[in-house]
């Protein structure tokens, strides 16, 4: 994850009850959703290889679970394609920029997996963020999470804005369909070039039309930030709109 995500957490002052890590890989982020005091996990990793890895990193308790799958928008299973980079950057997609961009990480092995919708393995509202990581299929994931998403209030998600995978969401398709949920995205990190990472907030009605400098200040009270970052902030946005498309 590009982003820093306790540092957002703090600066948004959000309190996550439940969380959702779809693409969870060994479980790395399990420590510092301890320090965040969530108490609701559910992490889901769908290759073998990885997942009991997972299983034997994570402590076993009820608020726990662990699904060996992957999510989209289908039930049934799919192809994934497995790279050479600690199976960090495998997909149900096939990869095309990610080639040119990486030619050091090959993909040279397929598996079949087993996919599911987040909609059937849920079923409460303890989860209020997602944070998903599968390598350009996160829009798929999204269509097959429609009752989940209405208890979301908060979504740290990869997104795209080449073709890094054949036929992936780009980050304005990924921005439309969630704008439906009434999220907003608020934070970007395009240090991976092609792809990066952004966090998602639920925003009032009032909200939606309202740039990303305008939203801040009403989530985070920029009134009682100083002016230099007011300002700081406001020509960060300005830079955004001229550079990114």
């Amino acid at each position: 994850m590009l982003l820093d995500i306790k540092k957002i957490c703090q600066e948004y002052k959000i309190e996550i009850n439940g969380l959702i890590h779809i693409g969870a890989h060994v479980g790395q982020e399990f420590n510092l959703y301890n320090q965040l005091n969530i108490e609701y996990l559910i992490f889901v990793e769908p290759q073998k290889i990885l997942f009991d890895k997972l299983y034997s990193n994570i402590p076993r308790s009820p608020k726990i679970k662990l699904y060996n799958l992957a999510l989209g928008n289908i039930v049934g299973k799919k192809t994934m394609y497995i790279d050479s980079n600690n199976q960090a950057s495998s997909s149900l997609l096939k990869p095309k920029m990610h080639l040119k961009q990486y030619p050091n990480i090959r993909f040279n092995e397929e598996i079949e997996v087993k996919v599911e919708k987040l909609d059937n393995i849920i079923d409460n509202n303890y989860y209020n963020c997602i944070n998903i990581d599968v390598q350009g299929y996160e829009l798929e994931v999204f269509k097959g999470a429609k009752k989940v998403l209405n208890n979301i209030d908060y979504i740290f998600s990869e997104v795209n804005r080449d073709e890094v995978y054949e036929g992936c969401a780009k980050v304005k398709e990924l921005d439309k369909y969630l704008l439906t949920y009434n999220f907003k995205r608020v934070e970007t990190n395009w240090k991976g070039k092609t792809w990066g990472d952004a966090f998602y907030i639920k925003v009032d009605e009032s909200l939606i039309s309202k740039n990303n400098f305008e939203i801040k200040r009403e989530l985070i009270g920029l009134k009682k930030i100083t002016l230099f970052n007011q300002i700081l902030l406001f020509f960060k946005w300005k830079i955004y709109r001229l550079f990114w498309r």
